[in-house]
């Protein structure tokens, strides 16, 4: 079934028609006994994927069906108890499997080299191993529901549908090497478009491979202006039209043009969301198109603890550092980095994190030193002394114009969306 539900206001969805529209489509499903539910992890919280998951887990157990709950970490930390009451409410933290990307995974076939020549210009010559849960091919289930939140993206160019499940609950080459695509071909030539290589490499492994699976995608678009979450729309479907009509939203809703480059830019993320660069990161990748040569992109990010999510990216990160895609790319090609070549979604993402000379980028943190932030070719700032200056709390989102007559740009939350400077884009 297709069901695609739009908001009358900007005021979005109601609950009540968000619930009203997942009960219909279990309907249409008839009897069901046993049921994986695939939504983002907490890293996705504003995608409002935990209110669908509960709706969904209460009224299949309610019928007698077994519901199991598999979020999509690829290589994130667990959901923990705690994050798992604040997004997905009061589904029994037992129900929750956690995906390990490097053991849970079965391999379906590959992306042939030649097709990945084709789709990045010549760029790229390796196949591609589609990996999955093993769970997802477990003839056991009568329905797959994979739920998540559609937004520009620094590795795909518009986020979810297949990407949930091949990197979401996907395997170490699929992750790795789409990661690495992705940083080879550009990702200002992706982001916030569709049908870009790495889209396409997700696309032809679904269609080889998945097609017959029980699979009914759940896809959001939302904003949360003030923290709180704002559905747009809401996309059900079992192939790509949903997905389709999800993008074209979400670049309406998701994308934002400034008129020209951007020389101050404050983004802050929540500390109960962003614990790592790995993903503060994303401070870096959706602003980058906006932010003019010579500006300066200030990274208020107070939960960051840790460089990668798990130790062995936290270590590449450190050895190695945030020092430019040539740079990164020559380190691959020396016989001592056999390490960096081994991870190479950790290689595509020191490509991703770097300005390249472009601009600078000053983070501050609190449980991080400044030596060590230093380090891996960022610029530091004492997290209490710069908010002095760029407070979050005084700051507008958007142009705002200081004592002084600095003028700053301000983004509260810079994972929900993509900002791009008109005049290069």
């Amino acid at each position: 079934m297709e069901r695609y539900l739009y908001a009358k206001s900007d005021a979005g969805l109601s609950p009540d028609e968000l619930r009203a529209a997942l009960l219909e489509m279990l309907d249409a499903r008839g009897p069901l006994r046993r049921v994986l539910i695939i939504p983002p992890d907490f890293t996705r919280y504003h995608s409002n994927a935990g209110f669908l998951t509960n709706v969904c887990y209460h009224a299949l157990t309610a019928r007698g069906c077994a519901v199991d709950v598999l979020p999509a970490l690829g290589t994130h930390d667990p959901v923990s108890r705690a994050q798992a009451a604040v997004m997905f409410g009061d589904i029994p933290y037992e129900a929750f499997i956690p995906h390990n990307w490097r053991t849970d995974v079965v391999k379906l076939g590959e992306v042939p080299a030649a097709y990945l020549e084709e789709i990045t210009e010549g760029l790229w010559h390796e196949a591609v191993d589609v990996e999955i849960s093993r769970r997802v091919m477990d003839g056991g289930y009568d329905l797959i529901l994979s739920f998540g939140q559609v937004v520009p993206h620094e590795v795909v160019g518009m986020s979810n549908h297949a990407k949930n499940l091949f990197v979401g609950v996907g395997g170490h080459d699929m992750i790795n090497k789409s990661h690495m695509v992705g940083a080879v071909y550009g990702l200002e030539r992706m982001m916030g478009r569709d049908r870009t290589p790495v889209r396409r490499i997700f696309d032809y492994a679904f269609e080889q491979f998945l097609k017959d699976r029980p699979i009914v995608f759940g896809l959001t678009v939302t904003t949360a202006p003030e923290g709180r979450i704002r559905t747009h729309g809401l996309f059900l479907g079992e192939d790509r039209r949903c997905f389709e009509a999800a993008v074209a939203l979400a670049q309406q809703k998701n994308i934002c043009f400034v008129e020209h480059g951007i020389r101050t830019c404050v983004a802050y993320l929540n500390p109960d969301e962003f614990k790592s660069t790995w993903l503060a990161n994303k401070a870096v990748y959706r602003t980058r198109m906006a932010i003019a040569d010579g500006g300066r992109l200030i990274v208020l990010a107070p939960g960051v603890a840790k460089f990668g999510e798990d130790p062995q990216a936290d270590a590449l990160i450190r050895k190695y550092g945030y020092r430019g895609r040539l740079h990164t790319l020559t380190l691959l090609k020396q016989p001592e980095c056999a390490d960096l070549r081994a991870n190479q979604s950790a290689a595509a993402h020191l490509i991703h994190g770097s300005p390249d000379g472009r601009f600078s980028i000053t983070y501050a943190v609190k449980a991080i030193s400044q030596a060590e932030i230093a380090s891996v070719g960022y610029e530091s700032a004492d997290y209490d002394e710069i908010t002095q200056r760029y407070d979050p709390a005084r700051l507008s989102p958007g142009y705002n114009k200081l004592p002084d007559g600095e003028s700053v740009y301000f983004i509260p939350n810079p994972a929900l969306g993509l900002w791009i400077n008109r005049e290069k884009f």
